[in-house]
């Protein structure tokens, strides 16, 4: 099953904003995940997991911001 998540075309300020959503879903996901956790493994793993939402979400916004146009095509799709 595929389920459309973001499929459209938007300005750059409503992109970031987006994105900026939806990867603070996904890295409270993880902090919430380490507060119920006693596993120090398991804390690290989504602490590194963190970090590398973080990066991908700075290096995002610096490919939008260069962007030439002022319009970003977003997809994104989920499988199931």
């Amino acid at each position: 099953m595929n389920l459309q998540l973001l499929k459209g075309t938007y300005s750059k300020q409503e992109s970031l904003n987006l994105l900026t959503k939806l990867f603070d879903v996904k890295i409270k996901f993880q902090e919430d995940k380490i507060k119920s956790s006693d596993n120090e493994e398991d804390i690290k793993m989504r602490e590194s997991r963190i970090k590398e939402l973080q990066k991908n979400l700075y290096e995002a916004r610096i490919h939008i911001e260069k962007y030439d146009s002022p319009y970003i095509s977003l997809h994104s799709e989920i499988s199931v």
